[in-house]
């Protein structure tokens, strides 16, 4: 069975450690981890680009010859291209009022505590934006996935030959399950070049509030700034498969609705190779229920084989496994996807 903790590709909490030896953020990059669980998984490198990342992607491979005796062959070379990914900037501050924190005797842990729904909201932000940020719509966003992975390609050549059809056919009620395995040159989050290990959190002290509760108002409060300058690289597109068209409407116990088990097991032979980084599953809380209902239905031996298995850790929650491979619940996935056309 897989385990959790991969130390070749840094997390967020690892970059963090990294950077800041007197550990004044661990604690918050925590925080984070614990309530978003694809930071757990994800992989991070510094950016060359002090707005992103410049990759260099191989795009056609040079050709081989049989040589004959007394035959030469024909030089030949590799193609590439270069591919930019911009970082976008997510930003909150953190307000509590002065009195009442002092009141607790811990103003410190206590103001974290009160803080830690705005941390809950770019963890959400942040998820949100890994499958569905698009530059084209929201240019102050970075790249996601699902724009990537959007239009079908016949044939290996593009990212659209690793989409897979779950055979929903209602408009704006699919879902989608993705198989991404991070590495530093598979499919990997960026922080800005020079960036302190990208999450940034500023303790701006006591402040004197406008309009603190009303227009005219004033008030004395602590303040603190978050501010998040992230983004995603596709290094190289076959790492990563999309399973779309997941009808929602339609998930069931019987062959009527889409077959999950089958369908990741599709999606893991579409991948080169499962050790070139970090795999990980991502579906919804609808999808890995009824993947679990699913795997319950099948015969023993093909449980055991191929479908779901469960880690019970001493600490922890329990972590569900397919094919030894970590299957996480992201609830930024949602059910109301557009249909996916052209299989």
């Amino acid at each position: 069975m897989a385990t959790l903790t991969q130390t070749t590709y840094p997390t967020l909490l690892d970059f963090a450690r990294r950077s800041d030896p007197n550990g004044k953020i661990e604690t918050i990059v925590e925080m984070l981890t614990d309530t978003n669980d694809v930071l757990k998984d994800m992989s991070w490198v510094e950016g060359n680009l002090p707005t992103g990342h410049r990759t260099t992607i191989r795009s056609g491979l040079p050709t081989a010859t049989w040589r004959k005796l007394n035959y030469g062959v024909q030089p030949s070379l590799s193609q590439t291209v270069q591919v930019t990914d911009s970082c976008g900037m997510l930003e909150a501050y953190g307000e509590v009022d002065k009195a009442l924190a002092e009141l607790n005797g811990n103003k410190a842990s206590w103001r974290l505590s009160e803080e830690r729904s705005f941390l809950e909201s770019m963890n959400q932000a942040m998820a949100t934006a890994i499958f569905y940020g698009d530059t084209a719509t929201d240019p102050e966003k970075f790249m996601g996935l699902t724009p990537r992975y959007d239009t079908v390609c016949a044939t290996d050549t593009a990212a659209g030959f690793n989409l897979i059809n779950g055979a929903g056919t209602n408009a704006d009620k699919q879902t989608s399950i993705w198989l991404v395995v991070w590495g530093d040159t598979t499919c990997h989050g960026i922080i800005p070049k020079g960036s302190k290990a990208g999450f940034q959190h500023t303790d701006l002290g006591e402040v004197t509030a406008e309009n603190w509760g009303g227009t005219g108002l004033r008030g004395q409060i602590y303040r603190t700034h978050y501010r998040w300058d992230c983004g995603l690289t596709l290094r190289d597109w076959r790492y990563v498969v999309r399973i779309c068209n997941i009808d929602s409407t339609k998930l069931t116990t019987d062959s009527s609705g889409p077959d999950i088990v089958k369908l990741m097991l599709q999606a893991i032979h579409k991948v080169p190779n499962l050790s070139g980084g970090r795999p990980v599953w991502y579906c919804n809380r609808d999808v890995l229920t009824w993947l679990d209902i699913q795997s319950l239905g099948r015969a023993a031996s093909v449980t055991s084989y191929g479908a779901l298995k469960v880690d019970y850790p001493a600490q922890g929650q329990p972590v569900a496994f397919f094919r030894g491979i970590p299957v996480r619940r992201c609830d930024a996935l949602v059910n109301t996807e557009a249909l996916v056309t052209g299989f």
